[in-house]
């Protein structure tokens, strides 16, 4: 740097390097234009923190009368903003050490970092601490004038056009304190507007604890609500902060109120809504939390505090605890990043299992409304999902059962525990079903000896399901199995261990012709055809072979791809059903009658419809239509 002076100026030249940063600043670094005023506000803030500190000790300070606020004034006219404070103010030396030299921020290694991440717009801004320079997006002239709260010291100003230099000279200010005021260029004059620059301030610094004057008027809160005391948050003062967040005129289902300084200092708000879909005022455009620094905004949306699958929370987080990147605008991975994450995440989840626990009405309209992303997180998160199983919840085959006999609403939601508790001694793993829905579900086949036996199954409708069984190989030691697997082992009493049928049974050799023309009418879309030793009340069900690929996985193959086949199964009979019997008479005695084939297709069908894997299910109707033809043409025939 080249310094040249006059009597009443001194002209200063910027580094070659720092020409580059201001470049960068001006040009490609910031997308959004408006933290401009952001970063002023939040220096002169800074400011009025400092001397607000210095008079606590220091009778000798500038102007001790003078309130401790931000001033923001424009000139429509004159195309500038002038943004003022009453702060610690800066000497001559000062504003070139602070304004004019940026050495304490470390150019060369900011520079170096855009070489290494080759992205012109690279994010690292609270360490360099260049934040002031996002003016020259702005402005094509910056004058600062600064007295220092030393009583002894003069007014100086400082002034920078277009980035290519500045001049030091001195200047006419009575009061302590720094006014910075910005000539606009032609395409920002957009900001000289009271309109414009009240929307900025609100977003942005509305919780500054000075108050900001817009033109002698006061436009911010001042007061943030999450630094309070939970004890001083009132039910209505949670619902209306919660309005102002969210625009949901619903109450939140789920308020937690974070204010710690161990082990770091945190202060949050969160927000579980009362519905996943709100109304059209809701703000869901977009997720993550509210970060706060120093009560001022840094980013609207920072998704990197809670877990991907906890994005459903609405809410802010304030910690001075942070590296803040170039723009503000995202959190660099960290060390404290983690552990502010740890803290959100942690509280959450106590407060969702306290909630199950205190009030299980509640707990399930959140999980009707956000149970999705519970699941979703079991099946994504390795190292968190045992966290989540407790939290996890299901219709059952005995809760279902239940309110299928005459109670009224909606059947229970078992967690893990609970199911796990009521086990026999002898059952060794958590039995569960996929379906399409809890009505089908209910009527499979599968459910049979289930049934037969008293033992609980889990229900499981969800698409999600498929993806969290993924993650969800056991709990408290015992593995889940669907029981629709093959190869379930059954200890209890089967279908053939029981005392004989008062029908007439078929012969081994009536029922294998039955068995062969299943075969031969279904092909290569079954593995085998058998004999069942488990169904009571079915006539048929489709069994997963034990070596099926991604068994779990098959309905969301078939949401997924238009071309999905249906996979290969084994169809097993229950030869002491009536509809089986009957078909099988037919098959001996007249086998040339088309109704054999035609339910035969129904049944293989039905049982892929009933899983949920069926490609085509309105290719069914015409068959359908068949089926009943023939029915409605037999009766008749009968009573002629």
């Amino acid at each position: 740097m080249t310094t040249v002076q006059t009597p009443q100026a001194e002209a200063f030249e910027y580094r070659a390097e720092i020409r580059q940063l201001l470049n960068i600043l001006a040009h490609s670094l910031y997308t959004n234009q408006e933290i401009f005023l952001r970063e002023l506000i939040s220096n002169a803030s800074d400011a009025l923190h400092r001397v607000q500190f210095e008079m606590l000790t220091n009778r000798e300070v500038a102007s001790p009368e003078i309130e401790l606020a931000i001033h923001v004034q424009i000139d429509e006219d004159a195309k500038t903003i002038t943004i003022s404070d009453g702060g610690i103010g800066m000497t001559r030396e000062e504003l070139i050490e602070n304004l004019g030299t940026i050495a304490h921020s470390g150019v060369e290694a900011f520079l170096s970092s855009l070489q290494e991440e080759n992205r012109p717009d690279a994010d690292m801004i609270g360490q360099f601490g260049v934040g002031f320079y996002s003016v020259f997006m702005v402005a094509k002239e910056v004058r600062v004038v600064s007295r220092s709260y030393r009583p002894d010291e003069e007014a100086f100003e400082w002034i920078s056009v277009a980035g290519d230099g500045y001049t030091i000279a001195p200047a006419e200010r009575d009061e302590r304190g720094t006014s910075v005021t910005l000539r606009l260029k032609e395409e920002a004059v957009e900001f000289v507007s009271n309109w414009k620059l009240e929307q900025i301030i609100t977003k942005h610094s509305n919780y500054i604890p000075f108050p900001i004057y817009l033109n002698d008027r006061v436009i911010n809160q001042q007061t943030a609500v999450w630094r309070q005391l939970p004890s001083e948050m009132t039910d209505e003062k949670h619902n209306e902060f919660y309005r102002q967040l969210t625009l949901d005129f619903e109450e939140p289902l789920v308020r937690i109120h974070i204010n710690t300084d161990a082990p770091l200092q945190v202060y949050a708000l969160l927000y579980i809504p009362s519905r996943r879909e709100r109304g059209p005022f809701g703000r869901q455009t977009d997720f993550g939390l509210r970060l706060y620094s120093k009560k001022v905004l840094i980013q609207e949306h920072a998704k990197g505090l809670l877990p991907n699958h906890l994005r459903f929370v609405e809410g802010v987080v304030d910690t001075e605890e942070l590296p803040l990147n170039i723009s503000r605008e995202t959190i660099q991975s960290s060390r404290a990043m983690e552990r502010v994450r740890k803290v959100l995440e942690t509280r959450l989840l106590k407060e969702l299992g306290q909630l199950a626990k205190d009030d299980s009405d509640r707990y399930a309209r959140f999980w009707r409304e956000f149970g999705v992303f519970i699941r979703e997180g079991v099946a994504t998160d390795f190292s968190g999902r045992d966290k989540l199983k407790p939290l996890l919840r299901f219709v059952s085959s005995f809760e279902a059962a239940a309110r299928s006999e005459g109670e009224k609403g909606e059947a229970m939601l078992v967690s893990l525990a609970e199911y796990v508790g009521r086990m026999g001694k002898d059952q060794k793993r958590i039995f569960y079903l996929l379906g399409e829905d809890l009505i089908s579900v209910a009527s499979s086949p599968h459910l049979d000896y289930f049934r037969a036996n008293d033992l609980e199954v889990l229900y499981l409708v969800d698409p999600m399901d498929s993806f969290m069984l993924m993650g969800l190989e056991e709990y408290e030691g015992f593995p889940f199995q669907n029981v629709d697997d093959a190869g379930l082992e059954l200890t209890e009493k089967r279908r053939d261990e029981t005392e004989a049928d008062a029908e007439p049974g078929l012969s081994d050799a009536d029922f294998g012709q039955f068995r062969e023309r299943c075969a031969a009418i279904l092909g290569d879309r079954i593995t085998k055809v058998r004999e069942t030793k488990v169904l009571t009340e079915s006539p048929c069900r489709l069994v997963s072979p034990g070596d099926a690929p991604s068994r779990d996985m098959q309905r969301v193959h078939r949401m997924l791809k238009p071309d999905f086949q249906a996979p290969r199964k084994i169809f097993e009979l229950n030869r002491h059903h009536p509809l089986i019997r009957n078909l099988t008479t037919l098959v001996v005695s007249r086998p040339d009658e088309p109704l054999i084939d035609t339910a035969i297709e129904q049944l293989y069908d039905s049982g892929l419809l009933i899983e949920g894997t069926h490609p085509n299910p309105a290719a069914m109707a015409p068959r359908v239509q068949s089926l009943l033809e023939i029915a409605a043409a037999a009766l008749v025939n009968k009573h002629d």
